[in-house]
C-alpha cells in the first residue's frame, strides 16, 4: 500500500491537474497514463543504451529513433523554456506517441498500440512543467511501488461509469483470485476488463505464490505474452489497463479492443482456464449485433445473463470461473435467468454463491451482488454448493467507507479452503453446503435467503388482560391527580 511521502508527491500532482483546470478524474489519470509511458520508453532507451555501449549490441526495444531524440523524457525534463516543452508535447511527442505501434518493435507494441488515440489536454505550459518535475521526481524503479502508485491514482475514480460499469474494490477483486487460486500454467480472462484489475491481481498472486515463474525462460514468456487476456470497447480504459499491467510487471498482456458480447466476438471460444470478471450490469445493448451464439444459449437484453453465457463459451472444459452478478441473477423469475441457473447446476459444476453486502460498491452504486465459481464441465457434476453470507467486508457500507474492524472475508477465504468441513454447519451459520437436490427442488433458485435459517428468539408477553388492569389503573391515577390540581387552582 502506498503510504507517506510517495503518497503526498501523488496527491500533489492531483492537486496541480485540479487547480490547473482538468477535474475529470479519467481524463487526470489518462494524462499521467501517458507522461509515465513517456518516461518508460525514455527508461527502456537508457537501459539498451547502456547494453549497447557495455556489449556492442542490445537485445532491448530502443523506442527513440535518432531524429526523435529531442522527444525523450529526459530532454523535455531538461527544457528550460516552458512553452517549447509545451509546443513540443502537442505537435511532436503525442504525435510519436500515436505511432508507436509501428515503430516499437518486441514488447512495448502492446501499449504503443493503444496511444493510437492519445490526446494531449493539459491546457498550460506552467501546469505541464509543474505535473513534469513532480513525475520526475517519483521513483519507478521498483515494481511494486509502481503498482502501488498507479492503484491508488485509480482509487481516485470516485465516480459511477456509464453503461454500468464501475470500479470493482480491490480487496474483493483479491479475495476472488485468491479463492481460485490461478497457477502458472493457467490462460487468464477478463471480457469486460475495465482497468485490468482482476488481470493485476492474478499476476501479482502467481508473483507471490510461484515465485519460480519467471525463471524458466519459456514460462517467464507465457507470463507476459500469453497469460492475461483482457476485452474492452472504452479506448480510455484499454489505455489505463495496459499500463496498469505494465506498472505491476506484465509487459505484453493481451489487452484488446473488443466488444465481448458482439457477433465478431465469436472466435475465442474454450481458450481460457480461468475467468475473472465483473461485467457490466445494466449497459444498453444493440440486440441485433450480439453474436447470435450467445443468443441460442440465452435470449435476453440482460447483459449480465449474456455474459454468463459468454463465460461458459470462453472456458476450456475444466476451466474456472468467479463473476461478480447482481442479485437478480439468483433469483430472476424470467425464463432466461432460470435456463442459465439450470445450466450451471446440471451442464456444469456450480461451486460457490458469496453474497455481498450491498454497500460494497459504494460510492459508485448501492446495487446488491453477489460472486458466482462455477466450473465448465459440459457433464453437470454439481454436488454441494457452497454458500457464504457475508455481512461485512472491512470498510463502512456508506458512502464514506471508512476503515472499520469488522471483516468477513479472510473467514470467507478460510473456509473456502476447507469447505470440505462445512457439512456440519447449521444454515443458521454464515457459510453452509447445499445438496444439489434443495437447490432443484428450490426451481434453481441460488439467492442465500433461500437456504439460510434464521433463528428467532422466543419472546414471552404478559396476558394482555393483565396489561389493560395496569393500563386501567395508571388511568384512575391519572384523573385522581388532574382533580387534585384543579381543587389547588381553585
Amino acid at each position: 500500500m502506498i503510504t507517506g511521502e510517495l503518497k503526498s508527491r501523488i496527491d500533489r500532482v492531483w492537486d496541480a491537474f485540479w487547480s490547473g483546470g482538468i477535474s475529470n478524474p479519467l481524463e487526470v489519470i489518462e494524462q499521467v497514463t501517458y507522461l509515465l509511458f513517456l518516461r518508460r520508453l525514455d527508461e527502456q532507451q537508457i537501459a539498451a543504451e547502456r547494453e549497447l555501449h557495455r556489449l556492442g549490441s542490445t537485445s532491448k526495444p530502443m523506442p527513440f529513433p535518432p531524429d526523435t531524440e529531442h522527444l525523450r523524457w529526459s530532454r523535455l525534463r531538461e527544457l528550460n523554456d516552458t512553452t517549447t516543452m509545451h509546443r513540443l508535447m502537442a505537435d511532436e511527442v503525442f504525435p510519436f506517441l500515436r505511432s508507436l505501434g509501428d515503430v516499437i518493435a518486441g514488447e512495448a507494441t502492446t501499449y504503443g498500440a493503444h496511444m493510437q488515440d492519445a490526446r494531449y489536454a493539459i491546457p498550460s505550459a506552467a501546469l505541464l512543467s509543474k505535473v513534469v518535475d513532480m513525475l520526475d521526481e517519483i521513483p519507478l524503479v521498483d515494481r511494486d511501488t509502481n503498482g502501488d502508485l498507479y492503484e491508488y491514482l485509480l482509487s481516485k475514480i470516485a465516480t459511477s461509469g456509464t453503461n454500468g460499469q464501475f470500479r470493482t474494490p480491490r480487496h474483493i477483486i483479491r479475495l476472488m483470485v485468491a479463492m481460485l487460486e490461478p497457477t502458472p500454467g493457467d490462460e487468464i480472462c477478463d471480457p469486460a476488463c475495465g482497468t485490468a484489475g482482476f488481470l493485476m491481481a492474478a499476476s501479482e498472486y502467481v508473483r507471490e505464490k510461484h515465485p519460480d515463474t519467471l525463471v524458466d525462460q519459456k514460462q517467464s514468456r507465457h507470463f507476459h505474452h500469453s497469460m492475461f487476456h483482457g476485452f474492452d470497447f472504452d479506448s480510455t480504459m484499454l489505455r489505463i489497463g495496459s499500463m496498469n499491467m505494465l506498472m505491476h510487471g506484465v509487459n505484453a498482456p493481451d489487452i484488446r479492443y473488443r466488444d465481448s458480447l458482439s457477433e465478431g466476438a465469436a472466435g475465442d471460444a474454450e481458450q481460457y482456464s480461468m475467468i475473472l470478471a465483473n461485467p457490466p450490469f445494466a449497459g444498453s445493448l444493440d440486440f441485433e449485433s450480439t453474436s447470435k451464439d450467445l443468443q441460442r444459449v440465452v435470449k435476453t437484453r440482460k447483459t449480465e445473463l449474456l455474459f454468463l453465457a459468454l463465460f461458459l463459451r470462453l472456458l476450456k472444459t475444466g476451466g474456472r470461473a468467479a463473476v461478480i452478478v447482481p442479485d437478480g441473477v439468483l433469483f430472476g423469475s424470467s425464463k432466461a435467468h432460470k435456463e442459465l441457473r439450470r445450466a450451471l447446476v446440471e451442464d456444469h459444476k456450480l461451486d460457490a454463491v458469496v453474497k455481498l453486502p450491498s454497500g460494497v460498491f459504494k460510492p459508485y452504486a448501492g446495487v446488491s451482488t453477489a460472486i458466482l465459481f462455477f466450473t465448465k464441465t459440459g457433464a453437470g457434476g454439481t454436488d454441494d454448493v457452497w454458500f457464504y453470507d457475508v455481512a461485512a467486508d472491512g470498510f463502512s457500507l456508506d458512502d464514506k467507507r471508512a476503515v472499520v474492524a469488522d471483516d468477513d472475508l479472510p473467514d470467507v477465504l478460510a473456509r473456502w479452503q476447507n469447505r470440505g468441513g462445512e457439512r456440519d454447519r447449521a444454515r443458521t451459520d454464515k457459510s453452509f453446503l447445499v445438496p444439489k437436490a434443495d437447490i432443484v427442488a428450490e426451481g434453481y433458485d441460488l439467492s442465500i435467503n433461500r437456504y439460510k435459517e434464521v433463528v428467532r428468539e422466543e419472546v414471552e408477553y404478559r396476558p394482555t388482560a393483565d396489561i389493560l388492569a395496569d393500563v386501567e389503573q395508571l388511568n384512575g391515577e391519572i384523573t385522581e391527580g388532574v382533580a387534585r390540581l384543579w381543587e389547588v387552582l381553585g
